[in-house]
């Protein structure tokens, strides 16, 4: 929704490279129930440890998406977002922006930023929302589709972003099978995206 998919823009091509496997045969021979006999140790996983993924968007933006669900780390959803301006990264809870924080080149705080421009859905009911999964973001996704529903108004996540976000594991598969070649993602709106407006979260549930 950031970057208008499926709303006048759209995910062009993707490629992605896989690590090796080995912190799933690691867990399992190191497991209390498992040890370096278990069945399930001598597996020879599929899945790389690590697979990264970078997706194309037809008005020039790019996104990396990392899987990494089998080794070990704190858990955090590592979002990141980077254009002209600067950046801000949730796994430091920092951010830089030119000409706007006080040191060149150096991190701030962003929680005074993050409450300042809060969305103001976020401000009337982030009580509601905390403790909903994903740092109160399904309380939002969950509540719009309902009052879509009870609207008998269009969803403002509809089919063609579920087929979008879906169509991601297939094509990252075959883009590993195939060395990390490009791999096209399909057109499921039919040009539709070319004239659809972004209405995400712009309204009152």
């Amino acid at each position: 929704m950031m970057i208008d998919i499926n709303r006048g823009n759209r995910f062009i091509h993707l490629t992605s490279t896989s690590s090796k496997p080995r912190a799933l045969a690691d867990y399992v021979a190191k497991h209390p129930k498992g040890g370096p006999n278990h069945p399930n140790a001598k597996l020879e996983w599929k899945l790389g440890d690590v697979v990264t993924t970078v997706i194309k968007c037809n008005n020039g933006e790019t996104i990396i998406l990392s899987h990494d669900t089998n080794a070990p780390r704190p858990y955090s959803l590592g979002f990141r977002v980077q254009g002209t301006k600067g950046i801000w990264m949730d796994v430091n809870k920092s951010l830089y922006i030119e000409g706007t924080s006080p040191k060149a080149h150096a991190w701030e705080k962003a929680d005074d930023y993050l409450t300042k421009y809060d969305h103001p859905l976020w401000k009337r009911y982030e009580s509601d929302a905390q403790g909903a999964g994903h740092g109160g973001m399904d309380f939002f996704v969950l509540n719009s589709f309902i009052e879509c529903v009870k609207r008998n108004a269009p969803a403002q996540i509809d089919v063609y972003d579920a087929a979008s976000w879906l169509a991601i594991t297939p094509l990252s598969e075959a883009s590993i099978a195939t060395g990390s070649s490009a791999q096209s993602f399909p057109d499921f709106t039919r040009g539709r995206w070319m004239k659809k407006k972004n209405d995400f979260a712009t309204g009152e549930f």
